[in-house]
């Protein structure tokens, strides 16, 4: 039984030896994990203030991108504006002149001078037109009525004219490009 004894000292012995180093090992892996958490805390709070950093970065740029986006909208509002005025004055530029000779023919009283310097003033006018870019839309009596070009304003039954042909044209039509300035007004016959 000494013997038995003895064996069971020297288990318990070995037994207290492991969970002596057990305890002593578990004392060291705590310590390492808490330096790994430690490490870890470390490394995830430069991650945050990396990504805080490039979400600053980028909320900047965007400002900015959006100031610069507004800036070109008014820029470009205010280009469009002064076009227009631009475009608006030389076209009035252009047609002053045939003003100045309309005051010039109320001054005349011969009738045939008169007719000569309206004749003229027409003329002056109708190349004016054309410097702007401004053509007159065809329409002449004889010709065959046209829904898309022609605006019928009246209509008449004659059986010497044909079906949908012009009568008579009582104000003419312009065109600028493609862009119709004002249709003729026509009187169609049938």
């Amino acid at each position: 039984m000494a013997e038995e004894e003895k064996i069971v000292s020297d288990t318990e012995v070995e037994n207290a030896d492991l969970n002596s180093s057990e305890s002593e090992g578990s004392d060291t892996k705590k310590k390492a994990s808490s330096k790994k958490k430690d490490e870890s805390s470390k490394k995830t709070k430069k991650e945050i203030e990396a990504l805080k950093k490039s979400l600053e970065d980028s909320e900047e740029k965007y400002l900015r991108m959006m100031a610069e986006y507004d800036n070109f909208r008014k820029r470009s509002q205010k280009e469009k504006e002064a076009t227009y005025a631009d475009a608006y004055a030389d076209a009035i530029k252009e047609i002053l002149p045939i003003i100045d000779n309309l005051e010039r023919a109320v001054g005349v009283t011969e009738a045939e001078k008169l007719k000569q310097g309206l004749e003229m003033t027409l003329k002056q006018f109708a190349e004016t037109l054309k410097k702007l870019g401004v053509e007159e839309i065809p329409a002449n009596p004889g010709d065959s009525f046209d829904p898309n070009i022609h605006n019928a304003v009246m209509h008449t039954e004659d059986e010497s004219k044909g079906e949908n042909e012009i009568v008579s044209v009582f104000t003419k039509g312009y065109t600028k490009g493609d862009r119709v300035i004002r249709h003729p007004m026509v009187m169609v016959a049938n």
